[in-house]
């Protein structure tokens, strides 16, 4: 069946965006289909599948509001910044006051200048970053705007912290967990990654595949080309 149309799917932590969408094109038989702004293997949360002549509106899409609710360890730090690699403690004379984390945090607000991972798809003579990484290469990237709109402390017991992220596309949020550590003297990695929304497509709606798979009938799960925000 040829399906039009967009498919907030929440995406499960350790598959990879590519695999999620490989997924929906079996359950769906549309080949023609793409997906808006990946999210790692390690993270969870919306990803916006993109079906037939919705693909077009891509762009469009990438360039709405994200919204993310991470949780980061303080006390360690890791070659990706997040909990997929070995974990090394970092030691910390005095863990910070929960008013220097806010203070710390509020200096990410606004159009910023963020270095990103090494361990990112971000291309670096053609190849994602990562790939390199993997090699062992030394890799030198260079900053790249990126828009914050909001962060949002939600929760503090040391060294665990939950903030609330609202931002633009490109943000990456591992490179934040990285910088707030060094702005602290302090580790920093996530521990969880949920993006909760993209632009009015949220966790609270999103389909699982699970949910999708058992669906009487998976048109139901399609949001119109001319319905898409």
């Amino acid at each position: 069946m040829e399906l039009d149309g967009l498919i907030n799917l929440y995406k499960p932590v350790g598959l990879t965006s590519a695999r999620a969408l490989d997924r929906v094109r079996r359950l769906t038989g549309q080949r023609k289909s793409g997906h808006a702004g990946t999210l790692d293997p390690a993270a969870e949360g919306v990803l916006l599948i993109l079906l037939g002549r919705s693909t077009k509106c891509t762009e469009r899409l990438m360039e709405l509001p994200k919204i993310y609710l991470t949780t980061l360890r303080l006390d360690v730090t890791s070659d990706g910044f997040d909990s997929e690699g070995e974990l090394r403690p970092v030691t910390v004379d005095r863990p910070p006051s929960r008013e220097e984390v806010e203070a710390a945090l509020r200096a990410f607000v606004g159009t910023i200048e963020q270095v990103p991972p090494a361990r990112s798809a971000v291309k670096v003579g053609g190849q994602p970053a990562y790939k390199r990484a993997r090699r062992g290469e030394a890799l030198e990237l260079r900053p790249r705007p990126a828009r914050i709109d909001r962060i949002t402390l939600r929760a503090y017991s040391w060294p665990l912290l939950e903030i609330e992220i609202v931002c633009g596309r490109g943000t990456y949020v591992r490179a934040i967990a990285r910088d707030l550590g060094i702005a602290l003297g302090t580790g920093g990695c996530l521990s969880r990654l949920v993006r909760t929304a993209i632009g009015p497509y949220t966790a609270a709606d999103a389909w699982t595949l699970e949910r999708l798979s058992e669906a009487a009938d998976v048109r139901s799960a399609v949001v119109a080309v001319d319905r898409l925000g």
